[in-house]
C-alpha cells in the first residue's frame, strides 16, 4: 500500500470515518453491500456490473475473513486496489 493511496482516501472519506455508524461496514447486511456497491463502486470508481462487482466484493470479503469490525476506509481501499482504482485517490 503506498502512503499516498491511504492518504488520499483517508482525507476523501474523513467525514464518514468520524461517525462510529458510517465508520464500519456491515458485511453481512445485503442491503450495506449494495449501498457499498452503488455509491462506491459505481458513483466513485465509475464501475459497471460487467467489471464483476459482486465478485470484487466477495474478493475483499474473503480477505477480510475473520475480521469482525470492518473499517469502511480498509473495504474501500480494498475494492479500489482489486479494481486497480487505487491512482483516483492521489
Amino acid at each position: 500500500m503506498e502512503v499516498s493511496d491511504h492518504a488520499g482516501m483517508e482525507k476523501t472519506y474523513r467525514l464518514v470515518l468520524s461517525r462510529s455508524d458510517t465508520a464500519l461496514v456491515a458485511w453481512s447486511d445485503p442491503e450495506e453491500l449494495e449501498t457499498v456497491k452503488r455509491n462506491f463502486l459505481v458513483k466513485k470508481l465509475g464501475l459497471t456490473e460487467a467489471d464483476g462487482l459482486d465478485a470484487g466484493i466477495e474478493a475483499v470479503g474473503a480477505k477480510l475473513k475473520g475480521v469482525n469490525r470492518k473499517s469502511r476506509l480498509t473495504v474501500y481501499y480494498l475494492l479500489a486496489e482489486h479494481f486497480g482504482k487505487l491512482g483516483q485517490f492521489k
